[in-house]
């Protein structure tokens, strides 16, 4: 399974950007999800989905600005971020969990099998 983030880059608060993630090599049913590391700090959750049905998670931090999404067609996750805040910087990664309890420890990145490579996102004041 290989996932492939990229959409980051430099914005100034109060931009959008809007993070993809491509997975290949194994579909069915399985929770994407959406995690960051800022500098210095450990990686956080960020925001879920699963990919069946319309269950949508997000952390405290991004509740209302961000959004996740998914294309079925293109077997592909979306962040779409707005109101973006110094804060948000960081590395942002996403991943895939196929395990029975993937979609109840969402929040965990140990329920999460596969990553990808991190995209990078700053926000500058």
């Amino acid at each position: 399974v290989q996932l492939q983030a990229f959409g980051g880059g430099l914005v100034q608060a109060g931009d959008s950007l809007r993070l993809s993630c491509a997975v290949s090599g194994r579909t069915g049913n399985y929770v994407a999800g959406w995690f960051r590391q800022g500098p210095g700090r450990e990686r956080d959750f960020v925001a879920a989905l699963r990919w069946t049905g319309d269950r949508t998670y997000y952390a405290n931090s991004v509740k209302g600005r961000f959004t996740i999404s998914r294309d079925n067609a293109k077997n592909t996750v979306y962040l779409q971020m707005n109101s973006l805040i110094p804060e948000d910087t960081a590395v942002y990664y996403c991943a895939v969990g196929f395990r029975s309890d993937s979609g109840v420890y969402y929040y965990s990145d140990l329920s999460y099998d596969y990553w990808g490579q991190g995209t990078q996102v700053t926000v500058s004041s």
